[in-house]
């Protein structure tokens, strides 16, 4: 994907490697000081060796959280068949008939294998969505909302204000002109607010 809002251009674009064995070795450095590693992105889904990854550092101790933006089912899957993942918590970019234009990806589909999977599974996750008001209105939240709310999600859902650093975005979108009116949001489902 290649949302306009994401900060992490040099891991998106792959401008930034770190080895495997330099991480393990720093968490073994860490065995009793940590309690888990956070995988997130760009797509930690997409490396091949996610899953062989996640083993080793399972068996360190460590428990895993994965960020994911759901369009990798079959990772998904295997990971938590696998019990290699402790917390989820799954980006909902945007409603169907934006999904495209935020993420540059058509796989609104997939997306929605997962978020399904996810809801009818036992792991345990969050949804989330970043919110940059160019992008995203109270329309569109309520759009999700209601998804959510007919798919049966019992979760509470996070919103995420678009957090503005010193770093340069994939879009380079700039600040907000507006905050999202949370008035005008529909209580369907648990909300929580962050970053607001």
């Amino acid at each position: 994907m290649r949302c306009p809002y994401c900060y992490n251009k040099d891991v998106v674009f792959g401008q930034k490697q770190i080895e495997e064995d330099e991480v393990l070795d720093f968490l073994k450095k860490r065995v009793g000081l940590l309690d888990g590693v956070s995988f997130t992105g760009g797509e930690a889904t997409l490396y091949k060796s996610l899953i062989p990854f996640s083993e080793k550092i399972k068996k360190m101790g460590f428990d895993i959280k994965l960020d994911t933006n759901g369009i990798n089912f079959d990772v998904i899957k295997k990971m938590i068949e696998q019990k290699l993942v402790d917390y989820i918590a799954l980006d909902f970019k945007a409603p169907p008939e934006k999904f495209e234009k935020i993420t540059k990806n058509k796989h609104f589909d997939k997306y929605e294998k997962t978020l399904n999977f996810l809801i009818d599974s036992d792991v345990e996750f969050e949804v989330r969505t970043t919110v940059h008001t160019g992008l995203l209105d109270e329309d569109d939240i309520n759009e999700i909302i209601k998804i959510l709310h007919k798919k049966g999600y019992k979760g509470t859902y996070y919103l995420q204000n678009f957090f503005e650093t010193n770093k340069e975005t994939i879009g380079n979108i700039g600040p907000q002109k507006r905050k999202l009116d949370t008035s005008k949001l529909l209580d369907l489902i648990p909300l929580e607010f962050r970053n607001f």
